[in-house]
């Protein structure tokens, strides 16, 4: 397993809960799983976590999180930002997107990432536990016009780990981005291989 209090470099942002850390990190080894690869060192991301075929990937997302101590961001639907559960969802990191929105998902993400200073976004590119015939693509636009880089986070149920491969930035053509970023993922790994 990689050393965990090294892995997460220095311009991520933290939540600073080092007992919730401390748990998380005996519990990933009490599960037998490990984190592999590297974080890179970037104020702004986005991570792009596959496969998402279970409802236990975001059982394992959660626990990586906490054991690695990052401040994570994630999307929902503005009409769940009522009071007072938006105080609650915007503590944990939610971002209340306007679908309807004649600024789009997109336009609304990337005006997001220039008003932060640090903003780590994760996502599921299935979009869904669901089979899907193809991911959305949106994650790629946002990262392209915001100039922020995507790392690609696999959870391998085969394996026990959780693999972090090397971040990259996007260029202008999402086609050929999004079935690059796919090949770097095995349906072998998922925890229901059949709905990858």
């Amino acid at each position: 397993m990689a050393n965990l209090s090294n892995f997460v470099p220095v311009k991520i942002p933290r939540t600073n809960r080092r007992f919730i850390k401390w748990c998380s990190c005996h519990l990933l080894t009490l599960l037998g799983w490990q984190i592999s690869g590297s974080f890179p060192n970037e104020k702004k991301l986005i991570l792009a976590v596959a496969p998402h075929t279970s409802n236990w990937d975001f059982v394992i997302g959660v626990i990586v999180k906490l054991a690695l101590d990052l401040k994570l961001n994630f999307l929902g639907k503005d009409a769940i930002f009522i009071w007072p559960f938006n105080i609650w969802l915007e503590s944990i990191g939610g971002i209340a997107i306007d679908r309807k929105s004649a600024h789009g998902v997109v336009g609304q993400m990337v005006d997001k990432f220039g008003q932060q200073e640090t903003l780590v976004l994760a996502l599921a590119p299935e979009g869904t536990r669901s089979k899907v015939h193809e991911w959305k693509s949106g994650f790629l636009h946002i990262a392209n016009k915001a100039n922020v880089p995507v790392l690609p986070i696999q959870i391998d149920y085969k394996g026990k780990q959780v693999i972090f491969y090397q971040a990259r930035n996007i260029s202008a053509d999402i086609d050929d981005e999004l079935q690059d970023i796919k090949s770097i993922f095995s349906k072998d790994c998922a925890k229901n291989p059949h709905n990858f």
